[in-house]
């Protein structure tokens, strides 16, 4: 190739309608101008010089000089069949190669339910968390606990406020304090002596109002078991919990401070310590400890992701909200500054945007101060697990959402999830009707798959394992919801137009091999969103 060949793109790609082929080529028309001939011309040399071939049918010239690749009924053969023999590992691949990552997320504050904030969070986390491991890395998934700081002493007094029978509308109840009813419930467990047994331990209460600390650690643990639990439902587990507060015990957050006066990165102005995030890019320098000697937010999460690294994570990925935005800097500036080999572009982000709630065609206001807000557990014991999954992730993290309640209740053609997942009871019932050995199905050249839409489903089934690794590539599980959409369309219209249970042997086996590696595709998709595949709806 030419210099000024290099300088445009061969590309290869999928085109977007089958009728334009199974793969489609602009390389007559990046040659052209060097070989000074028409892109027509040249794509014609092309066609004439490439040998004949097994894997496709037919090439064509089509517009301007593109060449357009029509798969043969062999290629069509072993795209199925490997779908059939790989079976829940159609789609893998070891492009991580082991190596390890970690993924933190949700990470909610413990001084309230989780909300749906925090539940898309969870979503496109735990979504990312199982792509990753699909593609051959070694996963951790991570929670990050603030339980330290001004929000939980708000946690306390208000705990402490509704022991002493003070209302959130009585103007003695603390002004920052947190006003849901959950406090309540709080207070008179922690009144009433009552145990709590969770992950993190077993806390007694000592039903001692004047007690701060034990008010404190009551409340916290009261809930992060409420916490874990609804995770639980939400089908969510994490391998690691860490403590904002064991980076306090352990010196950790002076340790970073020490580090970052030592290199020259911090100055005291107003009384308070300054850090140097100008120095790594930022538009200003933040306050590290004010005047009153507390530490600002972002410092803690120096030390934490610090610890990070010196567990090896040499790839992060934190999965935020988008309020998190104004840290992002803050924290990779300090990492810079403690001079440890920290890559600058490390950790990555992934900040989802907010979540518009409605039902019967009205909002529903989000308001966690107010203690009014859409809990995660609102959506799952309205709509189910599998639906609040999908509609959490459904879309880019990047890009604010709707959730319609009513639309995710609804068990129709509208409803994404409900559709996705019909169209693998659909298969199913086929399949059990039949009554034959599913491990024996395997499609036969004999069998030519000749109609649109089988071709339509069978360039999805040879599509999938890119699919996985676009969205591991991009952070993007989204992807994969939109994409079990677009299959299970196919296979619907494919479903309402085909008898698949018919006496020519080929043709029922083509067309049972055919749905079977389908249902492959929409099992191992619907595994990557953490949602079940019912054989019968």
């Amino acid at each position: 190739m030419t210099p000024e060949m290099a300088q445009s793109q061969i590309i290869i790609e999928r085109p977007k309608s089958i009728d334009h082929g199974d793969l489609s080529s602009n390389i007559a028309l990046v040659m052209a101008k060097a070989l000074k001939k028409s892109p027509r011309e040249v794509a014609q040399d092309i066609v004439e010089q490439i040998p004949p071939t097994e894997s496709f049918s037919k090439i064509e010239i089509a517009g301007a000089g593109f060449l357009n690749f029509y798969f043969s009924p062999k290629t069509h053969n072993e795209i199925i069949n490997h779908a059939l023999e790989k079976h829940t590992d159609y789609g893998r691949n070891n492009r991580g190669g082991h190596e390890k990552i970690q993924i933190e997320f949700v990470s909610a504050n413990p001084t309230g339910p989780l909300h749906v904030g925090h539940g898309r969070g969870a979503a496109i986390g735990d979504c990312l968390a199982r792509l990753f491991e699909f593609s051959g890395w070694d996963v951790t998934r991570e929670f990050y606990y603030n339980d330290a700081g001004a929000q939980i002493d708000n946690l306390t007094t208000s705990i402490k406020s509704r022991c002493m029978n003070i209302s959130p509308e009585d103007p003695a109840f603390p002004a920052d304090g947190y006003r849901g009813e959950y406090i309540q419930d709080i207070a008179n467990a922690y009144l009433q002596k009552s145990t709590i047994q969770s992950n993190s331990g077993t806390v007694l209460s000592a039903a001692d109002i004047a007690d701060d600390d034990a008010i404190k650690n009551y409340g916290v643990h009261y809930l992060r078991k409420e916490q874990d639990q609804d995770l639980a439902a939400f089908k969510i587990h994490f391998d690691v919990y860490s403590l904002e507060s064991s980076f306090y015990e352990a010196g950790k957050i002076e340790d970073v401070i020490t580090i970052l006066k030592n290199k020259g990165y911090t100055y005291e102005k107003d009384g308070a310590l300054w850090l140097k995030t100008t120095s790594f890019g930022d538009d200003k320098d933040r306050v590290m400890q004010k005047s009153d000697g507390a530490f600002t937010y972002f410092v803690p999460d120096i030390a934490y992701h610090l610890n990070k690294w010196e567990r090896g994570f040499k790839r992060v990925i934190n999965e935020q909200g988008a309020d998190h935005h104004s840290t992002v800097n803050r924290v990779k500036a300090g990492l810079q500054g403690l001079d440890k080999g920290i890559p600058a572009d490390w950790p990555e982000y992934v900040l989802h945007q907010m979540i518009t709630v409605m039902k019967n065609g009205q909002e529903v206001k989000i308001s966690k101060r107010a203690g009014s807000y859409v809990t995660l557990r609102d959506l799952i014991d309205e709509v189910g697990c599998d639906a609040t999954r999908y509609f959490l992730v459904a879309r880019r993290a990047d890009s604010q959402l709707v959730f319609d309640i009513d639309l995710a209740k609804s068990q129709n053609s509208d409803n994404p999830v409900y559709y996705i997942q019909y169209a693998y009871a659909r298969i199913q019932r086929v399949l059990i009707q039949w009554g034959g050995d599913f491990n024996s199905l395997r499609s036969i050249e004999e069998y030519r798959y000749e109609t649109l839409i089988e071709k339509k489903l069978i360039k999805k089934i040879e599509e999938f394992p890119e699919i996985i690794e676009t969205a591991t590539k991009e952070l993007a599980p989204h992807q994969i919801a939109n994409f079990l959409k677009e299959c299970a369309a196919d296979l619907h219209g494919y479903y309402n137009d085909t008898k698949f249970l018919v006496d020519n042997n080929n043709e029922k086996n083509g067309r049972l091999s055919l749905i079977y590696a389908t249902q492959h595709i929409i099992k191992n998709g619907l595994n990557l969103l953490g949602i079940s595949a019912p054989d019968s709806m």
